[in-house]
């Protein structure tokens, strides 16, 4: 009898399925680098900044740089000058960004949702007896 899937091996469904919808949507998708500093300024609170950013992810600041610009290109992410430090520059979420998170969660939510639909419609297949 096969094991059932357990929710650690659903989880790259859910991933490739989620990318999938992201990159069929109308307009230009993102780089994993770009939706790794998306989620990071929208899903964690606080300001952000490129030494910040940088930190967090383990990458270089001039890669930070290179994707803010893009994320600021498709209005998903905006720069200001701290007012606080004016050598430092925060990221500020933007309206498009939100409806972009919003879209995510829900991308997300159906490919969960498919996945285990997929999973339950193989543990209910009948199993086979072995002749012999």
């Amino acid at each position: 009898m096969p094991a059932s899937p357990s929710a650690t091996d659903t989880l790259p469904t859910i991933l490739r399925d989620t990318v999938v919808s992201l990159v069929r949507r109308e307009g230009p998708d993102l780089s994993a680098r770009q939706l790794a500093v998306f989620l990071t300024c929208y899903l964690q609170d606080g300001n952000h900044t490129v030494r910040g950013l940088a930190a967090d992810l383990h990458v270089s600041k001039p890669a930070i740089t290179r994707a803010l610009d893009r994320l600021g290109e498709l209005e998903l992410a905006r720069r200001k000058v701290d007012p606080q430090d004016r050598r430092s520059v925060l990221v500020q979420r933007t309206l498009k960004g939100s409806a972009l998170l919003r879209d995510l969660k829900h991308m997300m939510a159906e490919a969960a949702a498919e996945a285990k639909k997929s999973a339950a419609g193989q543990s209910d297949s009948p199993r086979k007896v072995a002749n012999g």
